[in-house]
């Protein structure tokens, strides 16, 4: 088949895949995953989209819908739906005495787990960073500032690095930095670059990629440790070192430092000991034997995603664009989870999973040069 075939093949096959997106996933979070008297995201739907039973709501998943409407804030809709979070974002999960947002609420609205995480402050960030691109309010600036100042202030480390988790007054529960958590603040880094020129921001990000270099990437094979080096126990995720490898190759910042040549160096190792029969697998030992080989639907995105950044991946990026349409989408939403035997283990949809399908079809726009319908 003649390249321009292949392409305009590949443009055809992403085409239905978004539409599935825009016109079945996205709605799904406007309907039956919705509870109108909260005005939050339940934190799950079953597989014929009707609501999970609710233990809590978290700040995270809320700031993950958030991200989705505010790309998504000329769909019909949209608007009003990003709004709604951010509001609910604030009245639920902001800690009025101590700064900062809960990590959950339970089902009445109340605060639940009153710990403030990494993980959930940089989806804030991250989340606010894109909502100030689509909208002027000044509300959403000054909590995209407020989250910033906090993660500088309080979770920052003499090294460069994060704390995972601190106390509700910000008190240390001596957790360890995480390499999940700090990859979504360099994520959140980024999304703050692409709406201001921010020196100290920058300085920040460039800061806690030498320190990732330095702190968690294995030095035999290059992947990124999920723990820091030497900690006892530790693995590493082929979905995480593709989710890397996408941000690190993204940003001209970023492309060309010791972490992103890491990270390219570790691509095929990833690959290689990761993807089985075209599906990427939980996790691996360091070692590259295979720890857990659950294949999760975000992993397969990210990987996608990821190819798109290669010089040569656009017959792999069609074969894994197939992959995650044939294995994973189906007429309601997605399958979460199948197991090593490809059976699906997990029929549920959690709220936070499209901020990973929206984020792997952005990179499938870029690349294809296609606009946002």
């Amino acid at each position: 088949m003649p390249d321009h075939a292949r392409l305009a093949a590949l443009t055809a096959d992403f085409a239905v895949s978004h539409a599935h997106f825009l016109q079945t996933i996205v709605p799904l979070w406007q309907g039956p995953g919705w509870n109108p008297a909260l005005e939050l995201p339940y934190e799950a739907v079953d597989a014929l989209q009707q609501p999970l039973p609710v233990q809590h709501y978290r700040a995270m998943a809320c700031a993950r819908q958030l991200y989705v409407f505010a790309r998504h804030i000329d769909q019909p809709g949209g608007g009003v739906r990003a709004t709604a979070l951010f509001r609910s974002l604030q009245r639920h999960f902001h800690d009025t005495e101590h700064g900062g947002w809960y990590y959950s609420v339970d089902a009445h609205g109340k605060p639940l787990d009153r710990r403030k995480d990494l993980y959930t402050h940089a989806f804030i960030v991250f989340a606010c960073a894109h909502y100030s691109a689509k909208t002027t309010e000044p509300l959403i600036v000054s909590t995209l500032e407020a989250a910033l100042n906090l993660v500088a202030a309080r979770f920052s480390t003499s090294d460069g690095l994060y704390e995972a988790c601190l106390a509700e007054d910000w008190s240390t529960l001596q957790s360890r930095p995480l390499q999940n958590p700090l990859m979504h603040l360099a994520e959140a880094f980024l999304a703050t670059l692409q709406v201001r020129q921010d020196p100290g921001i920058q300085q920040a990000l460039l800061d806690l990629c030498a320190a990732m270099q330095a702190r968690f990437v294995d030095p035999g094979s290059s992947v990124m440790l999920e723990k820091p080096l030497g900690a006892v126990d530790n693995w590493f995720e082929p979905g995480h070192q593709f989710e890397w490898f996408f941000l690190l190759e993204s940003s001209a910042l970023m492309r060309g430092g010791s972490l992103h040549r890491s990270l390219a160096k570790a691509f095929s190792h990833a690959e290689a000991c990761g993807v089985r029969d075209g599906a990427v697998v939980s996790m691996l030992n360091v070692d590259g034997s295979v720890r857990d080989a659950t294949q999760r639907v975000w992993a397969q995105a990210e990987y996608l995603r990821a190819l798109t950044m290669l010089p040569d991946g656009r017959e792999r990026v069609a074969q894994q664009l197939d992959v995650l349409r044939q294995q994973f989408l189906h007429p309601l939403g997605w399958y979460e989870c199948r197991d090593s035997g490809g059976q699906v283990s997990r029929s549920d949809m959690p709220s936070t999973t499209p901020y990973h399908l929206d984020t792997c079809y952005q990179g499938l726009q870029a690349y294809l040069g296609v606009s946002q319908p």
